[in-house]
C-alpha cells in the first residue's frame, strides 16, 4: 500500500473519531486496513518489547509495523488537531444541525453493519437487543463528570480508544456518554498539554490491552459481537437526536451551566419549550449528508479495499 493512501486513511480515521458519529475502526474496515491495523497493533508484545530493550531497533520498528503505524497515527493526529476548533465553534452555535449530521452517520454505520452478520439466529438477535437496551439506558441517564481528576481523564483515554478500534462505535460518543466529551476537545483546542499527555497515555494502555480481546471476539464470535455493536448503535441515536428536553442542568468546570439529564423530543415540542428555531430544513439535509456520506464510502469500499491489497 502506498504512502499516500495510508495517510489518507488516517485523515478519514481521524475525522470520524472526533465527532460521535462514524468510528475511526469503520472507516478502516470499509477501505480494507482493518486486518491489518488489528495486526500491528497485537505486535506491540513481549518479542518486540525485547527487541527494543536489546536495542535492535530497527528489527523493533519491523516487528511492529512501524512505518504503517507512524503514518497512520500522523493522519489521525492532522485531522484531530484542524477539526477540533472548528467542531467546538459549531457546537456552541449550531448545536441542532450538527447533531443532526452525526444522527445520520450513526444510522447509516447501524444499516451498514447490520449487513455484516451472515445469519441472524436468536443469539444475535439477543446481543443486537441487549446493545440497543445499553445504549438507550446509558444514553438517557444523568451525565456525569465520570471520575474527576488525573484518574478520570487517563481512564476516559483508556475506555474512549477501546471505541477508536471497533468498526462501529465512536469513541468521541464513548466520551460523550462519559461527560468528557467537551473537556477533551477543549484540551485540544487549547494544546493543554499535561491533560492531553495524561489521556493519551490511558489511551495507549487500551489500545495495547483491547486490541488483543477484540481480535479474539471477532475470530471466535464474530456475528455475536458485530450483532451487539450495532445495537448499541441503534440505541445510541437517542444520545444525538438534534432535539432534546432538558430535565436537569449541572455545573460546568469553568461555572457554566450544562445539561445533566436530556430527553429527545419532536421538533415541535421542541419550539414549544425552548423558543428556539429547531432549524428542521436545514436539520434534515444534514442528518442525509450524514447518511450518504458512510453509504458512498461503503459503496467505495470494495474498490478500495482492492486498492488496499
Amino acid at each position: 500500500m502506498r504512502a499516500a493512501g495510508v495517510f489518507l486513511r488516517g485523515l478519514a480515521m481521524g475525522a470520524a473519531d472526533i465527532v460521535p458519529g462514524v468510528s475511526g475502526g469503520t472507516v478502516a474496515f470499509i477501505t480494507g486496513i482493518y486486518p491489518r491495523l488489528l495486526h500491528s497493533l497485537r505486535s506491540f508484545d513481549l518479542p518486540a518489547l525485547r527487541l527494543l530493550l536489546r536495542g535492535e531497533v530497527a528489527l523493533f520498528w519491523q516487528h511492529v509495523n512501524g512505518g504503517f503505524l507512524s503514518l497512520l497515527m500522523a493522519g489521525i493526529l492532522l485531522s484531530v488537531i484542524s477539526l477540533a476548533r472548528l467542531l467546538g465553534w459549531v457546537l456552541v452555535h449550531y448545536p441542532e444541525p450538527l447533531w443532526a449530521l452525526f444522527f445520520g452517520l450513526i444510522l447509516a454505520s447501524a444499516l451498514m453493519l447490520l449487513r455484516q452478520v451472515p445469519q441472524w439466529r436468536p443469539a444475535e438477535l439477543l446481543m443486537l437487543v441487549l446493545g440497543v437496551v445499553v445504549a438507550i439506558a446509558i444514553g438517557l441517564a444523568p451525565r456525569g463528570e465520570f471520575i474527576e481528576g488525573q484518574a478520570g481523564v487517563f481512564l476516559a483515554g483508556f475506555i474512549a480508544i477501546c471505541a477508536m478500534i471497533l468498526p462501529g462505535i465512536s469513541g468521541s460518543f464513548i466520551l460523550l456518554l462519559l461527560g468528557m466529551y467537551g473537556p477533551v476537545l477543549a484540551a485540544v483546542r487549547n494544546f493543554e498539554l499535561a491533560f492531553l499527555a495524561l489521556f493519551a497515555t490511558g489511551a495507549a494502555c487500551g489500545l495495547l490491552c483491547f486490541s488483543r480481546l477484540l481480535d479474539w471476539l471477532l475470530t471466535r464470535y464474530r456475528a455475536m459481537t458485530v450483532a451487539l455493536l450495532t445495537g448499541f448503535l441503534f440505541g445510541s441515536l437517542t444520545v444525538v437526536w438534534p432535539w432534546k428536553r432538558v430535565l436537569s442542568w449541572t455545573m460546568g468546570r469553568h461555572g457554566e451551566l450544562r445539561p445533566l439529564q436530556q430527553l429527545p423530543v419532536l421538533p415541535q415540542e421542541y419550539l414549544a419549550r425552548t423558543g428556539e428555531d429547531p432549524m428542521l430544513w436545514p436539520c434534515l439535509s444534514l442528518a442525509l449528508l450524514g447518511f450518504l456520506v458512510v453509504w458512498l464510502l461503503d459503496r467505495h469500499g470494495t474498490r478500495l479495499q482492492v486498492d488496499a491489497g
